[in-house]
C-alpha cells in the first residue's frame, strides 16, 4: 500500500511539473516547488496509529467476593456498595446456576453456560469417561480436560486481539483451550487481597501495547467466615463490614491509578449461604449401606454412583426415606435446573432442603453456615452492583439470570461472545446506551520491537530523492539548450487544449 501512495505521488508531481512549466516558470523554481513535499513522503504517520488508540478497546474489571449474600449490604453500613450503586447500577435478584456451588457459579458466570454445559457440575465430581475424579481441593483442578467444554472470556477477548488479566479466579490459572490469561496468578490462598488489587492495577495501568482490556480478581470472603459461623451469627457484621473496607481499597487504587471513570467495574458473587444446624442433620447410612454406591460430590446436593447393576434397589432405598430431601434419577431431574445432560452428572442426585444437611453418618465435619442449595431459594442469591462508562446511574433493576452477564461483559469488551445460554436482551436496561449492532473493536495492532519500526524508510527516501533530483537536473539541461535554439511559430498550447477551450464557452 506504501508503494501505491508513492506511485500516486509521482503521477501528480509530473502532472505539476508539466503545467508550471506550461505557464512560464523558471526550470529552478519547479525544482524547489517539487522537492519540497518529498521530505515527508517517507517520514512515517502518527495520525492512523493516533486514530486507532482512539477506539482502544474499552476496559472491564469483574470482581467475586466468594458468599456475600445479596441482603448483605443492606444489613450493616456499606458506603462502597453504596458508592457504586448511586453512581451504577443494582440488581435485587441474580438467578445462578445449579448447583449453588464455587466453581460452578464461576465458570458460568465467565462462559454464560449451564453446569451441564459448561461441565464443571460440582466442587468435587467423577467423569465416567475420563475414569478421574475432581477436587477443588487438589491438582486435579490443573488437568485441562475437566475445564474445555466451555471456552471463558479471557479466552474469547485474547482470540479477538484483546488481553485480559486473572487474579486468583477457578480455572484462570489452568491451561484451557491451549490458552493461559495473558497476565495472572496462581491460586494462593495466602495471597492479601491487597496484593490481588494492585496486580490487577499494575495490568491495567500498563503502557497501551501491554495493558489488559478484561480483569477477573477472586477474595475468598465472606464464604469462609459463613461457612464457620453461619450468616445469622453477629460476628458475620464485622466480616460484612470488613468486605466493604475491602472494596473500598479497590476503588482508591482505580482513583489513584486515573482508571476508575476509565473502567467498567462489575462486583458481584457466586451465590449466598444459608444457616445450618445440627439439629437438622440426614444420615445417609440409615437408609442405604456404603458398599452399595460412591459417594461423589457432598451436600447439599448430592452426587451418589450406584455400583453396576444397584442403580434401581439404591434409588428405591433413598427415594421416600426422608421428607426433607428429594431424590431424582438423573433422567427425572427438572429441566429448568439445567443440570441433567452431562456424563458428569451422577445417575442418583439427592437434594437437601433449605437448611438441611446430608451426612453418610455424625462423625464427619458439620458447618454453622452452606450453600448449593436449590437457586430459587432467595438465600442462595448473591450481589449484583456495577458502575462505569457503560452503565446507567443510580438505577435499580428487578431481576436477572448470572448467566446473561456473559453476553452483557461481551456487549461491553467489543466482542463477539461464543454461544451461551445467556442473553443480552435480557439485561441491555443496565447499560447508558442501548446495544444496536455489536461492532467488534479491531485486535491491538502489532508493536513493533525497539530500534526495527521504519528501518529502511530514511534510506528509501534518500534514494528516491537523489534519483528525482537528477531526473529534474536532466529536464533542466534540456529546456535550457531547447531555450537556444530559434522559437517555432507553432502555438502547442493552444492546440493541446481545443477540448478546453470549447467547454468554457458552454
Amino acid at each position: 500500500m506504501h508503494t501505491v501512495i508513492k506511485e500516486g505521488c509521482f503521477v501528480r508531481l509530473h502532472t505539476m511539473l508539466c503545467y508550471l512549466l506550461r505557464r512560464g516558470h523558471s526550470p529552478l523554481l519547479c525544482l524547489w516547488a517539487l522537492l519540497l513535499p518529498l521530505a515527508s513522503l517517507d517520514r512515517p504517520s502518527h495520525r492512523g496509529s493516533r486514530d486507532y488508540l482512539v477506539t482502544e478497546r474499552p476496559k472491564l474489571l469483574l470482581v467475586s467476593f466468594d458468599g456475600f449474600r445479596w441482603d448483605y449490604i443492606d444489613r450493616v453500613p456499606t458506603p462502597n456498595f453504596r458508592s457504586i450503586m448511586d453512581t451504577g447500577v443494582k440488581v435485587e435478584f441474580v438467578e445462578n446456576a445449579y448447583i449453588t456451588k464455587t466453581f460452578t457459579n464461576h465458570y458460568s458466570l465467565v462462559t454464560g453456560l449451564y453446569a451441564e454445559t459448561h461441565g464443571i457440575v460440582a466442587n468435587e465430581m467423577y467423569d465416567p469417561v475420563l475414569n478421574r475424579s475432581f477436587s477443588m481441593e487438589t491438582d486435579s483442578v490443573y488437568d485441562s480436560r475437566w475445564w474445555e467444554e466451555a471456552v471463558p472470556i479471557w479466552v474469547t477477548i485474547q482470540k479477538a486481539g484483546g488481553r485480559s488479566g486473572a487474579a486468583m479466579w477457578p480455572g484462570s490459572d489452568v491451561k484451557i483451550h491451549n490458552m493461559y490469561p495473558t497476565q495472572y496468578l496462581p491460586y494462593n490462598a495466602s495471597v492479601s487481597f491487597e496484593t490481588r488489587v494492585e496486580r490487577i492495577i499494575e495490568w491495567f495501568s500498563a503502557p497501551e501495547a501491554e495493558a489488559v482490556d478484561f480483569g477477573v480478581l477472586y477474595w475468598e470472603e465472606p464464604d469462609e467466615s459463613g461457612h464457620n459461623l453461619g450468616p445469622q451469627s453477629s460476628l458475620m457484621d464485622v466480616v460484612i463490614a470488613w468486605i466493604d473496607e475491602k472494596l473500598g481499597f479497590l476503588i482508591n487504587k482505580l482513583k489513584e491509578a486515573g482508571l476508575y471513570d476509565r473502567v467498567n467495574l462489575i462486583v458481584t458473587s457466586d451465590h449466598g449461604m444459608a444457616q445450618l444446624s445440627p439439629e437438622k442433620i440426614i444420615e445417609l447410612d440409615e437408609y442405604v449401606s456404603r458398599d452399595l454406591y460412591t459417594w461423589v460430590d457432598k451436600s447439599p446436593v448430592v452426587g451418589i454412583l450406584p455400583n453396576e447393576g444397584k442403580l434401581d434397589e439404591v434409588y428405591n432405598l433413598l427415594v421416600d426415606a426422608n421428607p426433607n430431601m428429594v431424590v431424582y434419577k438423573k433422567e427425572e431431574i427438572p429441566q429448568h435446573y439445567h443440570y441433567q445432560h452431562n456424563t458428569r452428572i451422577m445417575p442418583i442426585v439427592i437434594e437437601a432442603k433449605e437448611g438441611w444437611t446430608i451426612m453418610q453418618n455424625r462423625t464427619g465435619p458439620f458447618m454453622l453456615g452452606n450453600h448449593g442449595y436449590n437457586n430459587s431459594l432467595r438465600s442462595m442469591q448473591p450481589v449484583f452492583v456495577a458502575r462505569g462508562p457503560a452503565f446507567r446511574e443510580n438505577y435499580v433493576k428487578s431481576s436477572m439470570r448470572s448467566v446473561d452477564l456473559y453476553p452483557l461483559m461481551c456487549h461491553i469488551l467489543s466482542i463477539r461472545p461464543m454461544p451461551s445460554n445467556g442473553s443480552l436482551s435480557n439485561v441491555q436496561d443496565l447499560l447508558s446506551i442501548e446495544p444496536t449492532v455489536t461492532t467488534p473493536v479491531p485486535p491491538h495492532p502489532p508493536v513493533p520491537p525497539p530500534g526495527t519500526g521504519y528501518s529502511c524508510a530514511p534510506i528509501v527516501g534518500s534514494f528516491l530523492g537523489v534519483v528525482l533530483v537528477l531526473g529534474f537536473l536532466v529536464v533542466y539541461v534540456i529546456l535550457v539548450t531547447l531555450k537556444q535554439r530559434p522559437s517555432r511559430k507553432h502555438r502547442s498550447w493552444e492546440m493541446s487544449q481545443p477540448l478546453l477551450q470549447e467547454d468554457l464557452h458552454l
